[in-house]
């Protein structure tokens, strides 16, 4: 699998249990992720880092990954030790980004790497998830999903956004598959 990359997308705290965008379920994933980052190489986090007056906490989102905030950082419970690379998005005041594509280095990482196939966990589904989904496949890679290592906002548009990712061409698979159960 060394042409295999996992990214976990935006296990951050203010995603999970308490945080102002909790995604249900959210702690439930942690252990999984666990056991799936000694599975593959090279290990990459993404993470929302906004800037204090971003453009989403007007009108669309409460605010939150404000960078520098125990918000922003990755849940305590989340093995960090082999994360390789940490990706943050959203940066600029008065730019969106849910892909972890967008407006970072992640795809000049993959590629520096000779990576063909990105493993994806964590949140939401129906949010980064799926805007880093589609973003793969529109650079050239594999994409393969985690199904029970990604929790989505409601189950309702989480189940809407796994179809979708479905119909462009994402892949889905158990994390039994990639721990050799």
């Amino acid at each position: 699998m060394s042409k295999d990359a996992l990214i976990i997308v935006d296990m951050q705290n203010d995603f999970c249990e308490g945080g102002p965008l909790e995604v249900p379920g959210a702690m439930e994933i942690i252990p999984i992720i666990n056991r799936l980052i000694d599975k593959l190489e090279l290990v990459i986090a993404t993470q929302d880092y906004h800037p204090p007056n971003h453009c989403s906490f007007v009108s669309q989102w409460p605010v939150h990954c404000v960078a520098g905030t125990e918000g922003a950082e990755l849940n305590k419970g989340l093995k960090t030790d082999r994360i390789k690379h940490f990706v943050r998005k959203g940066t600029s005041k008065d730019k969106e980004a849910y892909s972890g594509f967008q407006g970072t280095e992640l795809s000049t990482i993959l590629d520096s790497k000779g990576i063909e196939t990105i493993y994806l966990c964590g949140l939401a589904t129906d949010v980064c998830v799926k805007a880093t989904a589609l973003d793969g496949l529109s650079k050239g890679f594999r994409v393969i999903v985690i199904s029970d290592a990604v929790r989505g906002v409601t189950k309702e548009t989480g189940e809407a956004a796994i179809e979708e990712m479905k119909r462009e061409g994402v892949e889905f698979t158990e994390s039994g598959s990639l721990e050799g159960e």
